[in-house]
């Protein structure tokens, strides 16, 4: 009875270890599963997101890249630009492309710097070297504007929103490559973002250094902005060119002064091999 006992124990024992192990491969193959179905599901949101895109290595400005919309990150864009002091900052070309990025999605740019070329026509060019990690998207304006309260531009959102538009409107000849490949109908790509709020400034922060404006250190502003921008999907490892441009005209005859912005940005980018963020 004892052996009979023992052997009973035995054979429940060795039950219970198949049992488990099918359970743990059963589980095994239903993580996969879901894993697939996942991967599948998202292959199948970016395809149809990118159904009829015209710029295939571009995401489309209706997507909702890395979970915002494009106005969003227009936003984040603007946040970004104006969380660094004039005195390290990649549009100022006194820091690193690195400077003030986080996650998977880092920021490229214009610049605030420019040189009268004409009477009335200022030239603000650069080029940059800027090396990212593999598995980064670059978001970035072609030409864009920001509106404040700090700066004066109203004190409603209503009154922000004409305030970019009557800018955005006088926005012309737009331009932008990747390796060369010139993207098509970039009038496609302005977008508005929502009300967000700029700061705590910073020390030596864009409004006090360049526009003069006191009283900026530490304050916060709601803000909007307004623009052309892009979110390029991540490029391949190895060495790329992004160049970008555009045009402001402002008339006396239309505006009450003349005025010309030209925009000519070219970024040499290299994507570094390895792990990515």
């Amino acid at each position: 009875m004892k052996a009979k006992a023992r052997r009973t124990k035995t054979k429940i024992a060795e039950v219970k270890a198949t049992t488990h192990m099918n359970s743990k491969s059963l589980s095994h193959l239903v993580a996969q599963a879901l894993s697939l179905i996942a991967t599948t599901l998202a292959l199948t949101v970016v395809s149809t997101s990118l159904a009829g895109n015209p710029n295939p290595r571009v995401l489309p400005p209706n997507s909702y890249p890395h979970g915002k919309t494009y106005g969003e990150w227009a936003a984040a864009w603007q946040q970004w630009a104006f969380s660094l002091p004039v005195d390290h900052s990649p549009l100022f070309d006194t820091a690193d492309c690195s400077a003030g990025q986080v996650g998977h999605v880092w920021f490229l740019g214009g610049t605030f710097s420019s040189v009268e070329v004409a009477p009335n026509v200022f030239l603000g060019r650069a080029t940059r070297e800027c090396t990212v990690p593999i598995g980064t998207a670059l978001f970035f304006p072609i030409l864009n504007n920001e509106g404040s309260g700090l700066e004066g531009n109203g004190t409603t959102e209503a009154e922000l929103l004409a305030y970019n538009d009557f800018i955005i409107s006088h926005a012309g000849d737009l331009e932008c490559s990747v390796d060369g490949v010139a993207l098509q109908d970039l009038q496609n790509y302005r977008v508005q973002s929502p009300l967000y709020t700029l700061g705590p400034l910073p020390e030596n922060n864009i409004l006090q250094s360049l526009f003069g404006i006191s009283g900026t250190v530490g304050a916060t502003t709601p803000s909007l902005t307004d623009g052309f921008y892009v979110m390029l999907a991540p490029l391949h490892t190895g060495n790329h060119t992004i160049h970008f441009s555009g045009v402001f005209t402002f008339t006396a005859a239309a505006d009450g002064f003349d005025f010309i912005l030209i925009l000519d940005i070219t970024y040499h980018i290299t994507v570094q091999p390895g792990s990515s963020l």
